[in-house]
């Protein structure tokens, strides 16, 4: 799943744009557009929280997430027939071998999934050295929207758009009071999903997976070939 979108083992990379940005937000003395982005980010990163809404990854999807900064990422992905659960921490994705399966047969490479492997874990490193902020920080290329800005449950909120494909596009929307993410609207491929975030700075407690419940990336490929 994507990060928005999540398939867990295929985030997106960093931004090419980052040090571009950083140098808008050096020269800045308002927060405005990149700015407001590396504010939230921050936020988001250095504070727990919980999100939840549709997923455009998969057909009748849904998903929740909850984040602690000390203990991790935990998602929770329901669909049409199935569940699974993904966990990261310090750059590591622990995804459940369902979750994982799914997703590969979301983009037609069916796999066979033993018993064998059900409540297992498969373990992978994020790329480019990427930390689990992947799955929730807002691209740095996000433009403001200004005409897309509106309330949200009471709240004055800036939207921010970025256009990740031709027919992929996520609108942020950012409470003007506090600079946290609030809502988020995607559209992939002629599905949309809306997510809400909220229960900031509330205590999550998080566990990854228990070792004897993990195993690598190949392993697994081994022990469900696609085809």
């Amino acid at each position: 799943m994507r990060t928005r979108e999540t398939l867990a083992l295929r985030p997106p990379r960093p931004p090419r744009a980052q040090v571009a940005c950083a140098a808008v937000i050096v020269a800045a003395t308002a927060l405005t557009g990149c700015g407001v982005v590396h504010e939230t980010n921050d936020e988001m990163r250095t504070t727990s929280f919980h999100s939840s809404g549709g997923t455009t990854a998969f057909a009748g999807g849904w998903q929740e997430m909850w984040w602690n900064p000390d203990q991790g990422l935990r998602l929770k992905a329901t669909w049409v027939g199935g569940s699974g659960e993904m966990y990261c921490k310090d750059g590591t994705t622990y995804t459940s071998a369902a979750l994982l399966a799914d997703g590969l047969a979301e983009e037609g490479r069916s796999t066979t999934l033993p018993d064998r492997l059900t409540g297992m874990f498969v373990v992978s490193e994020l790329p480019d050295d990427a930390d689990c902020d992947t799955y929730f920080k807002i691209p740095d290329q996000a433009e403001r929207a200004s005409d897309n800005d509106r309330t949200f449950q009471g709240r004055a909120t800036k939207a921010f758009t970025i256009e990740a494909a031709p027919d992929a596009t996520d609108t942020y929307y950012v409470a003007t009071d506090t600079s946290r993410l609030v809502l988020l609207q995607s559209e992939r491929n002629g599905r949309s999903s809306t997510t809400t975030y909220d229960s900031y700075g509330e205590k999550f407690t998080i566990s990854l997976p228990a070792a004897e419940k993990t195993m690598p990336l190949e392993e697994f490929r081994n022990q469900a070939p696609e085809g």
